[in-house]
């Protein structure tokens, strides 16, 4: 963009190419095909330096997705991460320790999916509800004073955004992980 902008400001006139790329796959042959149709669509000057069009785009695709993403139904991370964008990460947790948290994060655990056996979700043996990570974490009403200890939180997002990540990984009720 930088490049195109300086030589938008020198007066050079720049031409944009299509580039085929992914040949044989569905999506990318539909967008192969609208892009070919653009060829005979006449050429427009821009008045706009590119430095201007980047953060419009941005914006614009953005908002598409956030549309998408207010649409998901039945997906655990949506109320956690209501808002799209870059996930800031814990640079000071090891290796092992993030992946628990990220594991928890979108809700899965060896205790609560038996994805590879093909086993339905186990239920709770005290409550006869789906045993999920949200139920151990947040509703299980047995787990509400070794929860304290660690943390307290009213729903998945304030325990996310809101607890320590080593408070929740030394949590003594997910031995699951």
């Amino acid at each position: 963009m930088h490049t195109y902008t300086l030589c938008h400001k020198a007066r050079k006139n720049i031409a944009l190419c299509w580039i085929p790329s992914h040949v044989g796959i569905p999506g990318n042959e539909k967008a192969d095909s609208a892009a070919k149709d653009g060829l005979f669509l006449s050429v427009t000057a821009l008045k706009s330096p590119a430095s201007e069009l980047l953060p419009r785009a941005t914006k614009l695709i953005s908002e598409k997705w956030q549309k998408l993403w207010n649409n998901c139904t039945g997906n655990k991370l949506q109320p956690i991460n209501p808002t799209i964008g870059v996930y800031q990460h814990v640079r000071s947790l090891s290796r092992r320790d993030a992946v628990i948290i990220h594991r928890l994060r979108i809700g899965h655990t060896r205790l609560t999916h038996s994805l590879l056996s093909g086993t339905d979700q186990p239920e709770c043996s005290a409550c006869h509800c789906p045993l999920t990570v949200k139920h151990i974490l947040i509703e299980f009403r047995a787990l509400i004073s070794s929860r304290n200890k660690h943390f307290t939180a009213s729903s998945m997002k304030d325990l996310f955004d809101n607890v320590a990540a080593r408070n929740v990984i030394f949590y003594q009720g997910i031995p699951f992980l």
